[in-house]
């Protein structure tokens, strides 16, 4: 269920908005004027939106490739994998 505050909660509780955006892992949806106007969720909740919406796109883009006939071998696609993280690994 989502949590909606008054633009005032910002100046008058934003401990408590805090709260709820870090230990909730929920946005709080902000209105003014009885209208959506903000939305403010943690750091890690937003990251973990963007990986996901990154990942997304990804996806699109592979299945775009495959349908266009670009596709790879699995062998060459889990060999390459293997290179990126052993070589994030070594860093």
């Amino acid at each position: 269920m989502p949590v909606i505050r008054p633009v005032s909660d910002l100046r008058n509780k934003t401990p408590e908005i805090e709260e709820i955006c870090i230990n909730e892992k929920i946005p709080v949806f902000i209105t003014k004027n009885g209208n959506g106007h903000l939305v403010i969720m943690s750091q890690q909740l937003f990251e973990e939106q963007q990986a996901l919406l990154d990942l997304y796109e990804k996806l699109d883009e592979a299945e775009e490739q495959s349908r266009a006939g670009k596709s790879r071998p699995f062998h060459d696609v889990m060999a390459d994998i293997r290179s990126r993280i052993h070589a994030k690994a070594s860093n």
